[in-house]
């Protein structure tokens, strides 16, 4: 457990432990006999009411654990919080929640199975995540009649795993969890075994012992309060704070002094600064002669765990210390085989892979590198549709071009393209299946603007996958990768003056939402050109869906591929009761209505 301790007056605020308590996690390959583990274990110690659960704090990520069954046990002196984490590669990610908070790792090997890829899958993301302890259980040798032998074997392999991934050296010990040998009492089976029991490893383990209080300063900020002296209160992520000390608020990098310590308990501590400087939540308030860096682009490890595929392009929601910001995976270098450690080419994260990419927000943030600070350098990604967290991230440091690339000043506004051209810019995204009537609709529309003098450029899907996207094809990576493109330029556009019309059936309702957070709040409107699919196949104007039925053209919208309706478009637009003209005419209302001509 870590939080802040109120020291006193003028003693100082510092990272620690504020009870003993053992965060244990127990991790595995499903079928390993965690649960028979926890049975031992539950038959010797005392179990804790669950109340107890006040005393465990929060990992970083929140709740220890999504689903993990959590079991509190103590002998007395020391109280253990167990997480037994699902084996299932579905449930990673519960493993990943548990494992971002222990102090102890216990992974778990059937010795009648051996090694298998959930057990080294683990075994890497302990490492990862940066776990201090970890000891190997090899269980059930009482089905392998005891075997020195197996044992052995099993732990020569797993010890040469955990020397390539650099875990720290695990204390292997042969149990069998059913009949309790060497869980809590040495096994007479085992004669040829002499080290100590799986409880008298973990009661050997001193959970304050985290060495973070010698860590520079870090508190995100949650609350401001107070008007000529600012009060702000958050959550230690690091090192120790005391009255004098100068600070620094990031990104801003504003400097005072602590003038004194209102507040310092389990949950938070609150700092009165000398001075009224601008403090925002979502700050990072540092020690002044050790800050961390800001950026808003990194290399980091990412952990996907989503049922959809983590794309590159698609826009996400970063959660970090204490603030959310908009995310995008710009490019994908590798994922990792957990089974041989081999760097594999990939375009696309599937549920449980582990891969490393370069990442970018929409805006710089105070950051520590992950191995450096767990609290500071660690992330969530959230699903921006569903608000459900699809990964977990560390991050490794700032890629230089961030540092080096500025943003300029321009004398010419958007206002003022705008109003030489006596308009106001926006973008018509027309979206819909193939063969919809898309850009019959929006090249009328453009005529009929054109008539009436209005500055207007038509970007349509075919005529851009001859210049700017020729190098794109048709799958899921390359259909967000062609959207990112050209929402891109769209905005760059609407910063032009011009009212843009974009012609793409933009299958995924992410990408246009990405495309509509580009420009302002009224200058965005969705047209679906909402047409039956046997309507448009009906149709069917280059004969796509004909050659994709019979298996010419792999990945076309609406066989093979799917399409997101938009579900709250400005404009609906039914092709099969209005013709071209009437849906061009009724655009060009709503664009007079809205009054942007």
């Amino acid at each position: 457990m870590i939080g802040a301790v109120n020291r006193g007056d003028n003693r100082p605020i510092e990272f620690s432990g504020f009870c003993i308590m053992l965060r244990v996690i127990l991790c595995g390959s499903a079928g390993d006999g965690k649960s028979s583990l926890i049975g031992c274990l539950s038959a010797t110690l005392r179990s804790v009411p669950g109340g107890a659960a006040a005393d465990a704090g929060s990992g970083r990520h929140g709740d220890w654990g999504f689903a993990m069954e959590r079991h509190f046990l103590s002998n007395g002196e020391r109280r253990f919080l167990i997480g037994d984490a699902p084996g299932h590669e579905r449930h990673t990610r519960d493993m990943l929640s548990g494992a971002s908070a222990a102090d102890v790792a216990v992974v778990l090997i059937d010795a009648s199975r051996g090694v298998q890829s959930q057990t080294r899958r683990h075994g890497y993301l302990i490492s990862l995540i940066g776990v201090r302890h970890v000891i190997v259980a090899i269980n059930k040798l009482d089905a392998v009649a005891y075997s020195r032998e197996v044992f052995e074997r099993i732990r020569a392999e797993y010890s040469a795993f955990a020397g390539q991934i650099g875990m720290p050296e695990p204390r292997f010990i042969p149990v069998a969890s059913l009949a309790g040998d060497n869980i809590t009492a040495p096994s007479p089976n085992m004669p040829w075994y002499r080290g100590p029991t799986l409880l008298a490893c973990l009661e050997a383990l001193d959970p304050t012992d985290h060495g973070r209080s010698a860590k520079p300063f870090r508190m995100p900020v949650h609350q401001v309060a107070g008007s000529e002296a600012k009060e702000v209160t958050g959550m230690l992520a690091g090192g120790t704070v005391r009255a004098g000390d100068e600070v620094r608020v990031l990104p801003s990098g504003r400097r005072s002094r602590v003038a004194r310590i209102a507040g310092g308990q389990a949950s938070s501590v609150t700092l009165v600064l000398e001075d009224a400087i601008d403090v925002n939540p979502g700050d990072l308030v540092a020690a002044a002669d050790a800050p961390p860096e800001v950026s808003d682009q990194f290399e980091a490890t990412l952990v996907w765990t989503g049922d959809e595929p983590m794309l590159p392009g698609r826009p996400y929601l970063m959660k970090g210390a204490a603030r959310t910001v908009p995310v995008v995976c710009t490019s994908l270098k590798y994922k990792l085989n957990v089974n041989t450690l081999e760097h594999v080419a990939a375009k696309k994260l599937e549920l449980n892979d582990i891969g490393v990419c370069n990442i970018n927000l929409d805006q710089a943030i105070p950051f520590d590198p992950y191995a450096e600070n767990r609290e500071t350098g660690g992330f969530v990604i959230v699903d921006r549709l569903t608000e459900r967290t699809v990964g977990v991230g560390m991050l490794h440091f700032a890629l230089r071009r961030s540092h080096n690339i500025h943003w300029q000043a321009v004398e010419v506004s958007k206002d003022a393209h705008a109003a030489l051209k006596g308009q106001k810019p926006c973008i018509l995204w027309f979206t819909g299946l193939s063969g919809s009537g898309k850009s019959t609709i929006a090249n009328l529309v453009e005529k009929m603007l054109h008539a009436e003098g209005r500055h207007t450029y038509l970007l349509d899907g075919d005529n851009v996958r001859h210049g700017l996207n020729k190098d794109l094809g048709f799958t899921e990576a390359d259909r967000v990768e062609n959207i990112r493109r050209v929402a891109e330029v769209a905005k760059l556009m609407v910063d032009a003056g011009l009212i843009v019309l974009v012609s793409f059936i933009s299958p995924f309702r992410a990408e246009r939402r990405m495309a509509r957070t580009m420009v302002k709040e009224g200058e965005f409107i969705e047209v679906f050109v909402d047409t039956p699919l046997a309507v448009a196949e009906q149709r069917d104007p280059k004969g796509l869906y004909e050659k994709a039925r019979r298996g010419q053209l792999k990945n076309f919208t609406g066989i093979d591929s799917p399409y997101e309706a938009p579900e709250h478009p400005e404009m609906r637009l039914d092709t099969c009761a209005q013709s071209a003209v009437e849906a061009a005419n009724a655009i060009v209302d709503r664009l007079r209505q809205a009054r942007l001509i």
